[in-house]
């Protein structure tokens, strides 16, 4: 399997800024989780990082794409798969199975939902970011109009856990690695 730099240099070779600070956000959530779980964390960052891939060069062919990309690179079919199983009902019919998928399944749109949040907020970070506000702008259909709550409630199902315990995970993982995101507290 490539390592992690070589993704990282994939992912910006097809995508620009905002994609790839989407990837990293993805990809830290996506460690997070497998920590959490004791499971393969690099393998779980890479599929977080890659997932879209081909997104910014091939939206018409989001998914398909990507999963030419990452077999001609040599990745392998479980991170081509999961890599897939995040369009599930959008672009693909790849159902999410395994733990690793039902997890980016669930976390890729609301990365995206409080990265919205944070930087609508005075410190323009996710440090100081609270679940009641990620509620209350979840219930705000216009807001971050392109996260999909319907996803995002679909996904935290599928893990059988609770849409608030899924936002405290995610809003932690982020704050984990908010230097990257440009999510932290400025001075």
């Amino acid at each position: 399997m490539p390592k992690r730099e070589e993704a990282f240099a994939l992912l910006k070779a097809y995508n620009g800024d905002a994609l790839v600070t989407h990837g990293l956000a993805v990809e830290g959530t996506m460690r997070y989780f497998a920590a959490k779980a004791g499971e393969d964390e690099e393998t779980w960052g890479i599929v977080g990082l890659l997932h879209d891939v081909d997104y910014e060069k091939f939206p018409e062919l989001h998914c398909h794409k990507g999963a030419e990309i990452l077999k001609e690179k040599g990745y392998s079919e479980i991170i081509i798969r999961a890599m897939m199983s995040h369009g599930w009902g959008i672009c693909t019919d790849v159902e999410p199975h395994s733990k690793m998928e039902k997890t980016l399944y669930a976390v890729d749109e609301l990365t995206g939902l409080i990265t919205a949040c944070a930087l609508v907020r005075p410190s323009k970070s996710v440090m100081d970011l609270e679940l009641s506000s990620v509620k209350k702008k979840f219930k705000t259909a216009s807001f971050a109009a392109g996260a999909s709550r319907e996803v995002i409630q679909k996904g935290a199902d599928m893990l059988g856990v609770s849409l608030d315990e899924l936002i405290v995970d995610v809003i932690a993982a982020m704050r984990a690695i908010a230097p990257t995101l440009g999510l932290e507290l400025k001075n």
